[in-house]
């Protein structure tokens, strides 16, 4: 596979007055070119954290303190704000949960298209801009462009602005685009719509999607392969059959089995037990030892190497290790 992105044992964390938060523990993954990929996990489990960094965009209390961050030759973990400005939005987008925190007010769409295309297309002239601009709103379902432009973000529903903000993203057609939650905000149909949406312009473009979700059910139509993540490691990564099918973390078998089913009526829907680890605690064992059903000694003291069980499946598991691997 043709690697896009390359993370290499990632770690950031956070100064706060309680002490220090380390939100993501040594994480290494990849993207190929053209894939989708999910990233799935509970709040807390190190998420948007992990796709903040890869933009640099992380708070100011926080701090990527190892790690490689590849994209194409270029490790972006070494790059100063000057040099991401060149990056965001011309070879890796994202968008957000909530575009009205995302869009700006006081400006028209128009306005804040424009900008994007100034800054990263100079050689267009206005004309080419406002042509690229309202082709991009035809292609995410925009009726009517030419006076979409000159609204405001509050003249436009919820399902509208999250148009434009994949409009905005994919303007400079990025080799990457990482959505954060991209339908946290919305009804239902609205939600299927935005993400069929996401995968068509992606797979037009060629783009790489890492998409960020709490989520197990919104990812079986799109994703291409899916990363579970819990208290800031990867605990199970494979492909997408995989992962419903034959998934082995009992994190992974918890967040499939808490997913409504069609024919679940009366039955109560079920839940993993327990709360997320703290993060400002030291760990020395598995970090879902208090929550699993499967726990043993070696859990507790001990935490679990990344076992391939598979081509492309990975799992940090004790259970997965060869002297129980063939219980499970």
């Amino acid at each position: 596979m043709n690697k896009l992105l390359d993370v290499k044992d990632l770690q950031v964390s956070f100064t706060t007055k309680f002490g220090q938060v380390n939100a993501v523990n040594g994480i290494s993954f990849h993207v190929g070119a053209g894939e989708i990929m999910a990233v799935v996990g509970e709040s807390g489990s190190g998420k948007s954290v992990m796709s903040m960094s890869i933009l640099k965009l992380i708070a100011k209390n926080g701090k990527i303190r190892q790690g490689e961050i590849m994209f194409g030759n270029k490790n972006l973990a070494g790059y100063t704000e000057q040099e991401m400005k060149r990056i965001r939005g011309a070879e890796v987008s994202m968008i957000f949960q909530d575009p009205m925190t995302c869009l700006n007010p006081v400006f028209t769409i128009g306005n804040q298209m424009e900008e994007v295309l100034k800054f990263h297309k100079k050689e267009m002239n206005g004309s080419e801009r406002r042509d690229r601009m309202i082709a991009m709103l035809e292609k995410v379902g925009m009726s009517n462009p030419h006076q979409r432009l000159k609204q405001y973000p509050h003249e436009l529903s919820g399902g509208m602005r999250q148009r434009v903000m994949i409009a905005i993203s994919l303007l400079c057609q990025p080799k990457l685009l990482i959505a954060d939650e991209p339908t946290t905000a919305l009804d239902v149909t609205i939600q299927a719509q935005i993400m069929e949406l996401i995968k068509e312009l992606c797979t037009e473009f060629g783009t790489s999607v890492i998409l960020i979700t709490h989520n197990l059910g919104v990812v079986a139509s799109m994703a291409d392969r899916v990363m579970v993540m819990y208290g800031g490691s990867i605990v199970e990564s494979a492909p997408l059959d995989d992962i419903y099918y034959r998934s082995l973390h009992p994190y992974t078998e918890g967040l499939l089995a808490a997913l409504p089913k069609l024919n679940q009526s009366t039955e109560a829907l079920k839940s993993i037990p327990g709360s997320s680890p703290d993060l400002l605690l030291e760990h020395s064992g598995c970090m879902f030892f208090d929550r699993c059903d499967y726990a043993m000694e070696c859990c507790r003291s001990h935490t679990p190497p990344v076992y391939q069980m598979a081509e492309n499946h990975l799992v940090k598991c004790w259970r997965c290790h060869p002297d129980f691997a063939e219980e499970v």
